[in-house]
């Protein structure tokens, strides 16, 4: 398995794959301000997210990453991805 550099390439939209979005935080729960950094995480990349003219697409581009819980990301945020390690 190799990295792909997210300016290069583009996984399938929909897909789910291994992201590296470089100084990541994580917010520990509770208010304490406390956080990890988790600098390799599982997102989907949605193709064409934002609709055509939106400020959204003119300030952050067309593509998306969707995460899990809390952890979505504008499509500059991803440096690398790379496809999901096979099942043992």
């Amino acid at each position: 398995m190799t990295w792909n550099l997210a300016t290069d390439k583009l996984p399938k939209n929909d897909e789910r794959v291994l992201a590296f979005v470089p100084n990541n935080k994580v917010f520990l729960p509770g208010k304490t301000g406390e956080f990890e950094l988790r600098e390799i995480i599982v997102l989907r990349f949605l193709e064409n997210f934002y609709p055509e003219g939106s400020e959204k697409r003119i300030k952050h581009g067309p593509h998306f990453w969707q995460g899990e819980g809390n952890s979505n990301h504008f499509f500059k945020d991803v440096t690398h991805w790379m496809s999901m390690p096979e099942k043992p």
